[in-house]
Order: C-alpha cells, then sequence, then structure tokens
C-alpha cells in the first residue's frame, strides 16, 4: 500500500507538469484541463473500489451483515457512500464541462455501470428497508445525491436524460425525507463535518432552482430563514476545530447569499460576520494545515481550505462592487484556493484521494457559483 501511496502521488505531480524542487526549480502551474483530468482520475480509481470501506448500517439480525456492494449496488466505493455519491458527481460534472478529455469515455462507461436500473432499484430498496430510517446519510450525502441529478438535469446530453430518468424515484424517495424532516428541525446544526445543515441546504437550495421543484424551495428557504436570519457575531475566531473540513460562520455566510436579497444580505454579513477586515488584508482567515494525510479526520483540514476558498467566492458574488471588505474576502480565497488545490495535486494518500478530487472540482469549476 505505501508504495501504491507513493507511486500516485508522483503520478499526480508529474501528471499537473508539477516538478519537485530538487528537479526544476521553476514548476509550472497546471492548467484546467490538466486539473480536471487528474481530479477525474482520482473518482475512477475509488467509484468501484469497494475496500477499505467505512459503512453506517443498522442491523437487526444476521440477515443483515452484508458487503458495502450488497448494500448499495451504485454508491459502495470511494470509501463510503457519500464520497461514492459526489465522487460520481466529479465525473458527470467532468464529462458534461469538458467533453473534450482523455476520460470521457472512460467516466461514460464508469456511469453506465454504476446508473443501471438494477443498481440504482437496489439504491432504492436499501431505502425503503425496515431499519435504514430517513436520518440516513442526511444531511450531506442526500444533499450530495441532489447535487448528482442537478448536473444530470443541467447536462445536455441524451444518456444523462436517460440516467436521470433512472435516479429520479431515488430523487423522490430523498425529497420526501428531506421535507418530513425540515419542519421538526429545531436548531441548526453547527459544525464543521458531515452533519452540518448550512452547507447541505446550499446545495439543497441549488437543487431545487435547476428541478424547478418550487414546494420544497419554499420551504427549505422558510427553515433557513428560521433557523439562521437573526444569528450574529459568529465566532470565526473559534475556528477551525480540529478535523474540520467546512467552516460554520464562512458555510452560513455562503448559504444566507442565496436567500436574501444584495441589499439585505450586505448588512446581514456585517452583523453576523464584523471583523472582515476592509483593508484588504488576508489574514483574518488563516489557512489550515495537515500534519497527517494518513488521518482521515486530520485530513479533512485539506477539504476546509478549499470549501472555504468557493464560500468567500461565493459570499464576494453577492455583495455590491464597492463593498470595502470584497479585497479582503478574496485575498482570503485566493490564498485559501492556492493551499487546497495544492494539496490535491501533491503528497496524497487514499484517506484524501477519495473524497478531495470533489471538492477541488466543485471550486475550480465554480459550480457554487
Amino acid at each position: 500500500m505505501t508504495m501504491k501511496i507513493k507511486a500516485i502521488s508522483l503520478s499526480i505531480a508529474m501528471y499537473c507538469g508539477i516538478a519537485f524542487a530538487a528537479q526544476n526549480e521553476q514548476s509550472t502551474v497546471p492548467t484546467q484541463d490538466q486539473m480536471s483530468d487528474r481530479f477525474a482520475e482520482l473518482a475512477l480509481e475509488c467509484v468501484h473500489k469497494e475496500y477499505p470501506n467505512i459503512i453506517k448500517h443498522m442491523m437487526t439480525g444476521d440477515q443483515d451483515v452484508k458487503t458495502p456492494k450488497e448494500l448499495y449496488p451504485a454508491f459502495y466505493g470511494c470509501f463510503d457512500w457519500h464520497s461514492s455519491v459526489h465522487g460520481h458527481w466529479l465525473l458527470t460534472r467532468i464529462a458534461s464541462q469538458h467533453p473534450d478529455s482523455v476520460h470521457y469515455k472512460e467516466i461514460m462507461a464508469s456511469l453506465g455501470q454504476s446508473f443501471s436500473q438494477a443498481h440504482i432499484d437496489g439504491e432504492l430498496a436499501y431505502f425503503n428497508r425496515e431499519g435504514t430510517g430517513t436520518s440516513f446519510e442526511r444531511p450531506y450525502g442526500l444533499a450530495w445525491f441532489l447535487q448528482l441529478t442537478s448536473e444530470l438535469r443541467e447536462w445536455d446530453n441524451p444518456q444523462a436524460k436517460e440516467w436521470l430518468a433512472t435516479l429520479t424515484p431515488l430523487e423522490n424517495k430523498i425529497v420526501a425525507n428531506l421535507s418530513d424532516w425540515l419542519p421538526k428541525l429545531s436548531f441548526p446544526i453547527r459544525v464543521g463535518e458531515h452533519s452540518q445543515t448550512a452547507f447541505a441546504f446550499g446545495l439543497m437550495l441549488d437543487w431545487s432552482n435547476t428541478a424547478n421543484n418550487t414546494a420544497f424551495n419554499q420551504l427549505l428557504k422558510s427553515t433557513v430563514t428560521r433557523l439562521y436570519a437573526n444569528d450574529v457575531n459568529c465566532p470565526l475566531a473559534y475556528e477551525p476545530s480540529g478535523q474540520d473540513f467546512l467552516s460554520p460562520c464562512i458555510a452560513e455566510a455562503d448559504l444566507m447569499r442565496r436567500v436574501l436579497p444584495k441589499t439585505d444580505y450586505s448588512k446581514w454579513l456585517s452583523e453576523f460576520l464584523p471583523t472582515i477586515p476592509s483593508d484588504g488584508s488576508s489574514d483574518w482567515l488563516s489557512v489550515a494545515t495537515v500534519v497527517d494525510k494518513s488521518d482521515g479526520k486530520l485530513a479533512h483540514l485539506d477539504g476546509l481550505n478549499l470549501s472555504r476558498a468557493w464560500m468567500l467566492e461565493g459570499i464576494a458574488s453577492a455583495l455590491p462592487k464597492n463593498d470595502k471588505r470584497l479585497a479582503a474576502i478574496n485575498s482570503a480565497a485566493k490564498k485559501h484556493h492556492t493551499a487546497g488545490i495544492d494539496s490535491v495535486i501533491h503528497d496524497m494518500h487514499y484517506m484524501g484521494s477519495h473524497w478531495l478530487g470533489s471538492f477541488a472540482t466543485y471550486l475550480t469549476t465554480e459550480r457554487g457559483l
């Protein structure tokens, strides 16, 4: 395994044209096509790789002891269900945005393998089984599934439309589960990992607009307003926690731009994050560093840099062009962007490579904007 990891790391560096300092004093910046191809390679390597794997599965008896592929016939790879889902989103995004990719045919074959009628029927059966409940992969994995169907819905490709039709019953089930949950949610979930609601709500809102699902859009907006609209003085100084890949404060600010008019949003942001400087400095938000990339939890911080970068870009997009905070926001976004992409290009370990490509793709293709 160690030799394989080293080989993958070297392959990433050479593929993207990044030479080690000892070999070349001037390294070149990878192009968008080079990065997209490399991100696709990361997903192709894992979407049908069953092990290692972590499953969240309630067992009511011996009959429920099954392998990941038996439980999740479409989304069993990439270490866990949600990473498999956004790995498939990554491939869909690359194929739709870069049809000239050298990996296009391989991507289409891989997606076709996963999105067979039998496999998606199996996924739906798992959601409907007694014991799964409505909280499975809620909200993170479910939000990424909606992002996947959003991509298929926007992709002008006959095969994508067939896949969307196959995935629609599972999409309907997920939306029904979320619609049942949202009115019951008394408080937002303000953590930096999978259960955070702000990030997931942003993806869900984007899906509702793409799918033209007015009822879910209104339900979600009313929930967001109820839970977040009156927030002030977010304790940004307390971030990040040691295993965050999402920023509670920055994610909430990125969410609220989706529900507030621009004039209202600027004022809300002033009260929510009053410490954003107006002098253009970037040191108000420090870049995170991972000291052990083989530790799956510690490796989350590489994802934090990536998600902060796109969320800061989202915040900036909703402010007036003469807003004095823009320079500082954009400066911090650039620093996080550079650090985040560098982490995906260099020194990869499977604890990061099975999911960081999705975050990098979301950032570099400006999906959130």
